[in-house]
């Protein structure tokens, strides 16, 4: 492997870094939270792939710049031809190129048989993924920075001086406020999710299955740059497994606290997060919310059903024997909730590819429910919109085999000057109705305030607060 490495100036906000290249067009951060968010280590970022594949439905398009090409294969194994054979990563860098960018979570209808109910009012791609030659590697915990490529692509060679010197550059603070232009509206009445909880409570009590995973859609205009909103989402909302996307049909920024994939070396893992409650303003009252998730055995159940679902899931691409679960329902704290976290961990098998692993588990299982399959169809037949980017999952994908990603969770999707953003949670067999519909506003607590305090007056979701 040939590897060109510069080290270049170390900043404690890698969001200072990104903003010199925040405007270029498929440019991507991989965001740790730090120093917000003390498990953050390492933040990664690109711009300018040298080729892009961007799916919809049946047809991914795959672009180099000078031409572009259309093909109906499946589009991981689209992106295990580009990413070509895999190399040994002889430094101490996790990542030093490959592909990032999105799986949307209706991408999954590619491999599973699902109706078509729901309404593509969003249009977006089922997946936007490019090849990046360069990427600046941040390592929080020993202060430096590094801008590394695979020198995979002839542009890299030509532009390298002229990238060191970019970001030996100090960035312009730009940053503008915004504000939001309609109020904020929910795609699901109260009536219709009360109507659609039913539907699954009889579902699990007819044994068609254990958990459906029920969500709605927020959605308000806004004016000013989605990058700006970005910066205040990170503020208020730090999560260890954040991005923004600056995909060409709409900005992705994610703000994500859930680990979906990752491979280092052959070893797996993944963290199922599964079990929510709120926070409280006063420390006594938010300890004691934090020790009733813990004792909840409806959220332990809820969490044991998706741990089962992923033992089960990358158990198909891991070593027989391998898959363990070193922690269960352990408990992570964000800035509006409270979740039960679990860690199931495998070694994959040699012959077997990191895009196999994503493949074989995609979407999610903490997102659909379980059984996975009927949990999707039932989602299909009760939400009125598709998931679009939701649900789905951000991260990277190295030449070297090693991977991580998230479940895209607390995310929001940018498009002709509207925010959509979402929320939602599990439902079980002793799931109540109120505690679960005011859980999605919980979870949507961080993104929805950025524009109800923008409000000439107090505004909550219409069809919803």
């Amino acid at each position: 492997m040939t590897l060109k490495r510069r080290e270049i100036p170390y900043l404690r906000d890698s969001a200072e870094l990104f903003s010199l290249i925040v405007d270029e067009p498929w440019s991507i951060f991989l965001d740790s939270g730090y120093p917000a968010i003390d498990r953050g280590r390492f933040d990664f970022l690109s711009s300018r792939p040298y080729k892009t594949l961007t799916c919809y439905g049946d047809e991914t398009f795959i672009s180099d710049g000078d031409e572009v090409l259309c093909s109906r294969e499946d589009p991981f194994e689209l992106i295990k031809q580009e990413l070509g054979e895999q190399v040994v990563n002889l430094t101490d860098l996790p990542f030093c190129g490959g592909a990032m960018g999105y799986f949307a979570y209706d991408l999954g209808r590619r491999f599973e048989s699902l109706p078509e109910s729901t309404e593509n009012d969003l249009g977006t791609p089922d997946m936007a993924i490019g090849l990046y030659d360069w990427v600046v590697v941040v390592d929080h915990h020993r202060r430096q920075s590094w801008l590394a490529s695979q020198c995979r692509d002839e542009n890299t060679e030509k532009e390298w001086d002229e990238l060191s010197k970019l970001f030996h550059s100090k960035a312009s603070s730009r940053l503008q406020d915004f504000k939001p232009t309609s109020s904020i509206v929910s795609n699901t009445v109260k009536s219709l999710y009360a109507r659609s909880f039913e539907k699954i409570k009889n579902y699990i009590k007819e044994g068609d299955c254990y958990q459906v995973n029920l969500t709605q859609r927020f959605s308000v205009g806004v004016q000013g740059q989605p990058w700006d909103i970005y910066i205040k989402l990170r503020q208020n909302n730090p999560a260890p497994f954040a991005a923004y996307f600056n995909s060409p049909d709409g900005c992705v920024l994610s703000s994500s606290p859930e680990r979906f994939l990752s491979i280092v070396n052959g070893n797996v893992e993944t963290k199922p997060i599964k079990g929510t409650i709120r926070r409280a303003s006063y420390a006594n009252e938010d300890k004691a919310l934090a020790e009733q998730l813990l004792e909840s055995d409806k959220d332990r159940a809820e969490n044991l059903m998706i741990v089962d679902l992923m033992r089960n899931d990358i158990s198909k691409n891991c070593e027989t024997g391998s898959v363990t679960v070193p922690r269960l329902f352990a408990l992570e704290s964000y800035a509006t909730v409270h979740h039960l976290v679990s860690t199931v961990t495998g070694r994959l098998k040699k012959d077997r590819h990191a895009i196999d692993l994503l493949r074989g588990c995609f979407p999610g299982g903490s997102i659909t429910g379980a059984p996975k399959l009927r949990a999707m169809e039932i989602i299909e037949e009760l939400e009125p919109n598709r998931r679009n980017i939701y649900c789905g999952s951000i991260g990277y994908l190295g030449y070297d085999g090693n991977m991580d990603t998230n479940i895209a969770i607390r995310t929001m999707l940018h498009t002709e000057g509207k925010i959509n953003c979402w929320a939602g949670g599990g439902i079980v067999a002793d799931s109540e109705l109120e505690s679960e519909y005011q859980e999605c506003f919980e979870k949507a607590a961080a993104m929805l305030r950025l524009f109800q305090e923008r409000m000439p007056s107090p505004g909550g979701a219409e069809q919803g607060l």
